[in-house]
């Protein structure tokens, strides 16, 4: 059946519809990875996107339930330039089109997704609509430009508190949208988590009297997290060591007085390099974002960069001073992508370790 991809900007690609048969409006990005699909599909940070795989084939291994990030699929819509119809791997349960069909997410296939990754790269993401009609092309164009985004961190954070492993470190997680292997990454560390929603005070979360914090991934544009960055400011004075990924790495920097802003195109992909200021080391890194930390914000006597894009010299990074917090943008949970930055799971839970030992006398 064929389908269309009309940008709010008029331009139309036509394809073949895959997944499910219905139309839906995103906001349309690209992703550059090579494999790693059923990571990107149920990553919370997706909601509300349409993504675009510049890798030419997707689908070639198929669908292992098991390597999913969470238990929803989160985008809004697949697009690549071909799918696989017959994928080849031991462990796999479905193809990548039964999957979309059954979470209903629709996709095109056969688009000229070179071109489309041109034209976000040269205008900026913007909003689109798979459709399977443009008779009036004007009235979808107009629709496109009406559609507003959900409030992103509201609709995919968890309802309820909720306590995960037994071990002997205790860890708060605010759940912005967390990927899976955020939480196993720190399961391996002999920890017990307990995972909070978004909108959880900043009372509640100390009163577990935990040995760390992490602040988690999540979508969409931190600055309309209000009440969230006011609680990060609380946790910022309790002087308990701080983890901040991708959202929550912005969100810390809000809460302690800079500013944000949203990138022309994103980085979304697991091949992206940074740079460690501290060591001159550069390390290939996952990431998935939308916004940056304004470089012209950045207050010298509150925090220091760590970590910049060696592509674009946007903030990869920081550490705060004299507080036990790093904030990363990037991904060290590496999935998918590479394990390079694993590391940092590892430093923080020394400074939990540390902290847990010490406390008392803090």
């Amino acid at each position: 059946m064929v389908g269309y991809l009309v940008l709010e900007n008029g331009e139309v690609y036509t394809g073949e519809r895959i997944g499910f048969n219905k139309d839906s409006i995103f906001e349309v990005v690209f992703n550059t990875a090579m494999s790693g699909y059923i990571e990107t599909l149920t990553d919370p940070s997706y909601v509300g996107q349409g993504v675009v795989f510049t890798y030419p084939l997707i689908g070639n291994y198929g669908v292992i339930k098991e390597d999913t990030e969470s238990k929803h699929v989160w985008v809004s819509a697949m697009i690549c330039h071909e799918l696989a119809n017959h994928p080849s791997n031991f462990r796999n349960q479905m193809t990548l089109n039964e999957f979309l069909i059954e979470n209903q997410i629709p996709g095109l296939q056969n688009i000229n997704t070179r071109k489309l990754t041109i034209t976000l790269r040269d205008y900026g993401v913007m909003r689109g609509k798979i459709c399977s009609s443009i008779k009036i092309l004007s009235k979808i164009i107009k629709e496109i430009k009406s559609f507003k985004p959900i409030e992103h961190v509201k609709v995919v954070t968890r309802k309820k508190i909720e306590t995960i492993g037994n071990g002997k470190y205790k860890i708060a997680l605010l759940d912005f949208g967390v990927k899976g292997n955020i939480v196993q990454s720190l399961l391996k560390n002999n920890t017990t988590i307990t995972l909070f929603p978004a909108n959880t005070n900043y009372q509640e979360i100390l009163s577990i009297k935990p040995n760390g914090i992490l602040l988690s991934n999540g979508p969409g544009d931190p600055q309309d997290n209000k009440d969230v960055i006011k609680t990060i400011k609380k946790l910022y004075d309790s002087n308990i060591p701080i983890l901040g990924i991708c959202l929550g790495h912005q969100l810390l920097a809000l809460a302690t007085g800079m500013k944000t802003k949203k990138l022309k195109y994103g980085h979304r992909g697991p091949n992206h390099p940074v740079k460690n200021l501290e060591t001159g080391r550069i390390y290939i890194s996952s990431q998935n974002h939308g916004y940056y930390i304004d470089e012209k914000s950045l207050k010298p006597n509150i925090a220091k960069v760590t970590y910049r894009n060696v592509n674009d010299k946007t903030i990869e990074g920081l550490k705060y001073k004299n507080k036990k917090i790093v904030t990363v943008q990037f991904h060290p949970e590496a999935c998918a992508g590479p394990q390079d930055t694993s590391y940092l799971f590892n430093d923080f839970i020394d400074q939990v370790k540390h902290y847990a030992k010490n406390k008392k006398h803090i």
